[in-house]
C-alpha cells in the first residue's frame, strides 16, 4: 500500500511564490494609485460640504461666514495653502481677509490628511445670506506624491461649488511646488 504525501514540492512553492510576486508587483502601484486618489476625493468632498454647510448656516444666522485655512484649528493662518486643513466661523466683524477674533463662534474645523496638498487663489472664502455675493474662487487639491490627477474645487459668486479636473481651457490643473 501506498502512502499519500501531504505538502508542495519544492518546484510548486517556487512557481506559486513566483505568481504570488508577480501579481503584487503589477497590482501595488495600481493600489497606491488608487489610493491616492481616494485621499485626494476625501479632502475635495470636504471641502465641498464645508462650503455648502458655511453657505447655509450664513443663510440661516443672516450672519456672514467665513472659511480659512488653519493649522490649529482655532486661528486662521495666513496665505493661500490649506494643506493643514481649515476652519468655518461666523464672522462678525466681517473682515477680509477673514481672521477669527475672540467671541466669533467656531462652527466647523478639519485638519487634512498629510499626503494632500491643497492651494487657493484667496486667503479665505466669505457666504453672505442672500443679499450679497459670496468669494469666488479655486482651491487644487493635489497627492504630494503625484500619483493622483488633481482636483479642483471652483466656487462661483452665489456660493455654490462645483468639481473640475480641467480648467476653463480645458487644461489640467497643475498643483503648487
Amino acid at each position: 500500500m501506498r502512502h499519500r504525501r501531504h505538502g508542495f514540492s519544492l518546484y510548486e512553492l517556487l512557481l506559486t511564490l513566483t505568481l504570488v510576486a508577480l501579481i503584487a508587483g503589477l497590482g501595488l502601484p495600481a493600489f497606491g494609485s488608487m489610493l491616492a486618489r481616494a485621499k485626494t476625493r476625501v479632502e475635495v468632498n470636504a471641502l465641498f460640504h464645508a462650503i455648502h454647510l458655511a453657505r447655509k448656516e450664513s443663510i440661516m444666522r443672516k450672519r456672514v461666514v467665513s472659511l480659512c485655512p488653519s493649522a490649529d484649528g482655532l486661528h486662521c493662518t495666513p496665505g493661500r495653502d490649506w494643506s493643514a486643513g481649515w476652519l468655518m466661523f461666523e464672522n462678525s466683524d466681517r473682515d477680509e481677509p477673514p481672521r477669527r477674533d475672540p467671541g466669533e463662534p467656531l462652527l466647523q474645523s478639519h485638519l487634512a490628511h498629510p499626503d494632500v496638498i491643497i492651494t487657493a487663489n484667496r486667503r479665505g472664502f466669505t457666504l453672505r445670506a442672500t443679499q450679497k455675493r459670496a468669494t469666488n474662487g479655486t482651491f487644487v487639491v493635489c497627492d504630494r506624491a503625484a500619483r493622483a490627477i488633481p482636483v479642483a474645487l471652483v466656487v462661483s459668486y452665489t456660493g455654490r461649488p462645483r468639481a473640475a479636473e480641467k480648467d476653463p481651457r480645458g487644461r489640467p490643473y497643475a498643483c503648487a511646488d
